[in-house]
């Protein structure tokens, strides 16, 4: 398996880049619009053949590169199950697998963060926690329909159930890491490991965080697959 973790310095995102060596297939995962002429390179360089784009969730914090790819390449973009996005080719429900060559993607469905939200198990050895898990964090519940127990059974009682040396990529980073496991993240994530729902809730309840500078541009033209829409 071709495996690949792209960053984009703005928004702090992760686009991952999964292809098979030998039919070339290809998806990626995440793509931001300011990345995308990166992408493109990439996938030349390396011979590929990109397939699908798959969204973790509707993004509030950057635009989706899905629509733009789309036009470029003839992929198909895939959504979670439920998510605001009749633009999209496929909507890909809780355990549904998504197959590039010889590679599998299952879908997780892990709501909380947003409403509609999915993690993606990779080969059954990696996970793309997309903004429901980060390293030693966890996404926000304040907008978009999100939901703080909903975050908390989620991560807990889905991605915790993973075997603890199952690789952790998250959909975002802030403080310069890049990979950790559900081991580590059981043991180690403060948002989790010492908190019980109760105070979990709590502790979300009360971050009081600004919103995210794109959420007017970005959600809208999310669900347009990354078209942006001009309200007169």
């Amino acid at each position: 398996m071709i495996f690949r973790q792209l960053f984009e310095q703005e928004t702090g995102t992760y686009t991952y880049l999964i292809a098979d060596p030998e039919t070339k297939e290809a998806a990626l995962v995440d793509p931001v619009v300011e990345t995308l002429e990166r992408d493109l390179q990439l996938l030349k360089e390396l011979g590929l053949t990109l397939c699908y784009c798959l969204e973790t969730h509707i993004h509030a914090d950057h635009i989706t590169a899905t629509g733009k790819l789309r036009e470029l390449t003839n992929c198909q973009g895939v959504v979670p199950a439920n998510a605001t996005a009749k633009c999209a080719d496929i909507f890909l429900g809780d355990g549904e697998i998504l197959r590039v060559g010889s590679v599998e993607i299952q879908a997780i469905a892990t709501p909380g963060h947003t409403d509609s939200h999915n993690a993606y198990l990779v080969n059954g050895d990696r996970v793309l926690t997309g903004d429901s898990l980060l390293i030693r964090g966890c996404g926000r519940t304040d907008f978009q329909s999100g939901s703080t127990t909903g975050l908390y059974h989620s991560v807990t009682q889905q991605l915790f159930t993973l075997p603890p040396e199952t690789l952790v990529y998250p959909g975002h980073d802030y403080k310069g890491f890049t990979v950790s496991t559900i081991g580590e993240e059981k043991q180690h994530n403060p948002r989790f490991s010492t908190q019980t729902e109760n105070s979990f809730v709590n502790l979300m309840t009360n971050l009081n965080l600004p919103n995210p500078k794109k959420i007017m541009e970005a959600v809208p033209a999310n669900e347009h697959c990354g078209k942006i829409t001009v309200k007169i």
